[in-house]
């Protein structure tokens, strides 16, 4: 009689047990799905309010008529979120970001969502040649100078002006040696949020000496929502016939080579992880895609690239006057970052760079990236973004 009762106690504390643990568990997966459905926003602007070297950083804020918003700091011209609609009109954070200056300068070299510069990505050997006389950079990527060297653009603090609701004007002047460039470079950077959805970013620069010049931004998207998991399911078209490939430091050999029968051929929708893991040298020596892409020739108005979220529907459309662009797809990333939403994790964002070519000043069958003193370099990108049902 006491063996049965103890039992049936015994057997009467695990269902406890076991229905407390289910409850647990529901009350987790609860939080996890408030977590998820909660409507995303901008981080909070006292984590931006820093004085570094003397000048002031902010965190400015553009919103047009749909409610769409793009949150920018002058630290670096960073892009710190970017909110947008999806196919069920929650509001989701597509750019993958910090919730603070310090968090930015913590990450040291991701470059997350900055503007990039004086020369967007890789310059070979940290040297070149301009009307005859070489100029050695700063090397910090391997042997190679990367997006502008040591102290890039995404390191400094940019003079901010806020036009109106839709509109924030960015200048720098980037001094004669800079980083070993030649030339006083005034730089005037223009982001603008129009009722089409479309962020549009526009450069503007002049020299008073022979220099080169690259500008871009690196912002890491995931159009599912910063924080949601892998981007090897996005969807993915690029409107180039051509790439140019790399060696095992990433500097592109000078060939421009067809993508047709190759992992890197996306003039068809795909998914960014179809073919990540083929056994492919150019795939090996990006660990993944870390590519320029050769755009066909095309129209203004004709998207050159499209991407699509495949959870949440959210449509990326790039627009530009640039050559290529460099599809870069997360291989890079450690989780070594708190994000505004969770980790930095492998493959969670990608980003896609428009530029002229990387080694340009060394490689005279590319794009000339050379700006010469009464000239004006000029050129914008604008990512459009709707829904796709």
């Amino acid at each position: 009689m006491y063996k049965s009762i103890k039992n049936a106690a015994v057997l009467s504390a695990a269902i406890l047990s076991l229905g407390a643990c289910n409850q647990a568990s529901k009350s987790n997966q609860q939080k996890m799905t408030d977590s998820t459905s909660q409507q995303a926003k901008i981080p909070d602007s006292s984590g931006f309010e820093k004085n570094i070297d003397g000048k002031q950083t902010h965190l400015y804020t553009l919103k047009n008529k749909n409610g769409v918003e793009a949150a920018i700091t002058n630290f670096g011209g960073r892009l710190v979120s970017l909110l947008v609609p999806d196919k069920n009109g929650k509001i989701v954070d597509v750019v993958q970001g910090l919730s603070s200056i310090d968090g930015y300068k913590k990450a040291g070299s991701s470059y997350f969502g900055a503007l990039i510069g004086r020369y967007g990505n890789r310059i070979a050997k940290g040297k070149f040649t301009l009307e005859g006389k070489e100029y050695t950079l700063f090397k910090n990527n391997g042997p190679n100078t990367l997006h502008g060297g040591k102290v890039g653009y995404d390191e400094v603090v940019w003079d901010a002006k806020q036009i109106d609701s839709t509109t924030l004007q960015l200048t720098y002047l980037s001094k004669d040696m800079e980083e070993g460039f030649p030339g006083n470079l005034t730089i005037k950077v223009i982001y603008h949020l129009g009722d089409d959805n479309g962020l549009n970013i526009s450069y503007e620069a002049t020299t008073d000496k022979t220099t080169v010049v690259n500008l871009t931004n690196h912002a890491y998207y995931n159009l599912n929502g910063a924080g949601s998991g892998t981007i090897l399911n996005h969807s993915l078209q690029i409107l180039a016939d051509n790439y140019t490939p790399v060696d095992s430091t990433l500097i592109p050999t000078g060939k421009i080579e067809p993508v047709k029968g190759t992992p890197f051929d996306y003039t068809k929708p795909a998914t960014i992880g179809s073919r990540i893991g083929d056994a492919n040298e150019q795939l090996k020596n990006g660990k993944g895609y870390d590519h320029n892409f050769v755009f066909n020739k095309h129209a203004d108005t004709t998207a050159v690239v499209k991407v699509v979220g495949d959870k949440s529907g959210i449509e990326m459309d790039i627009y530009t006057e640039e050559p290529g662009i460099q599809f870069y797809s997360g291989n890079f990333m450690q989780g070594t970052n708190t994000m505004k939403y969770g980790k930095d994790d492998f493959r969670t964002a990608f980003a896609l760079e428009t530029q002229h070519f990387p080694d340009s000043p060394n490689q005279p069958n590319f794009p000339s990236t050379v700006l010469k003193p009464g000239q004006v370099y000029k050129t914008s990108t604008e990512y459009k973004f709707s829904v796709v049902k």
